[in-house]
């Protein structure tokens, strides 16, 4: 009988990634996470009880990465325990080592494509559309769309990539990819930004001074080259808006 994993358990994985860090503890962080997630995939792998739980009990070690691409490791995790099932190598050591192999990696790379990057987008977004229609939702909907949508994707889908591709999960494509999807949605939540700034100082289209539009368009230019840094600081972002926002108020109340 084949221990290929089926479509339906790395589904079954992907449903209790959702739960990483429902057991979130300073000593292990996110282990026992960990081992409910694979659980599904020992379970086939290893059909005599002692062995899958002695395979699970290893599994609840210390662990932690981005809550989100944590799929990619899970994916390469049961990869590796598949090949150690059939005795084609891999052993409890070198599970240890790809675990904080990938997990130091995907922590760096969710932490600036989730919290810096894709969340601070959906939220610009959100606003700007609930400033344009504020009897609607549509803000609401965007924002949740925007960030949820490929949240999820990368969820499920990430098992079945990590899987696939194994310890080599992590390829130079994957990371240019990320960083080139970084640098858009950089570029574009600027854009949005300005957009943004653009009709809280003229709803509608109504017109404003000059001077108002030309520092409109010299805010934004700043702002796009700024984003071209490779870790652009949030607290810095939001520290310069809100100086901004006050100044502007000032100056259109005084």
């Amino acid at each position: 009988m084949s221990r290929r994993l089926s479509s339906a358990t790395l589904f079954a994985m992907g449903l209790r990634a959702n739960l990483l860090q429902a057991a979130w503890n300073f000593e292990r962080q996110q282990g026992l996470g960990w081992a409910h997630a694979l659980a599904p995939a020992l379970r086939r792998l290893y059909p005599a009880r002692e062995e899958r739980l002695e395979r699970l009990a290893e599994h609840t070690a210390f662990f932690n990465t981005q809550p989100t691409l944590a799929s990619i490791a899970l994916g390469a995790a049961a990869r590796l325990e598949e090949e150690r099932a059939d005795g084609r190598g891999g052993d409890a050591a070198s599970m240890a080592r790809l675990k904080s192999a990938l997990g130091s990696t995907l922590a760096a790379i969710g932490d600036r494509l989730f919290w810096f990057t894709l969340r601070p987008f959906a939220a610009a977004l959100g606003v700007l559309l609930a400033m344009i229609v504020p009897q609607q939702a549509w803000g609401a909907v965007a924002l949740w769309s925007v960030y949820a949508v490929p949240h999820l994707a990368l969820r499920f889908g990430g098992i079945g990539w990590g899987y696939a591709a194994g310890p080599a999960a992590l390829s130079s494509a994957f990371r240019e990819g990320v960083e080139r999807a970084m640098r858009w949605l950089a570029v574009l939540g600027c854009a949005v930004l300005g957009v943004s700034m653009a009709w809280a100082l003229a709803p509608a289209g109504e017109p404003r001074p000059i001077a108002v539009q030309c520092a409109l368009a010299g805010g934004l230019g700043l702002g796009l080259f700024t984003a071209q840094r490779a870790r652009p600081s949030p607290t810095r972002w939001a520290l310069v808006f809100g100086i901004l926002g006050l100044w502007m108020a000032w100056r259109n109340h005084g």
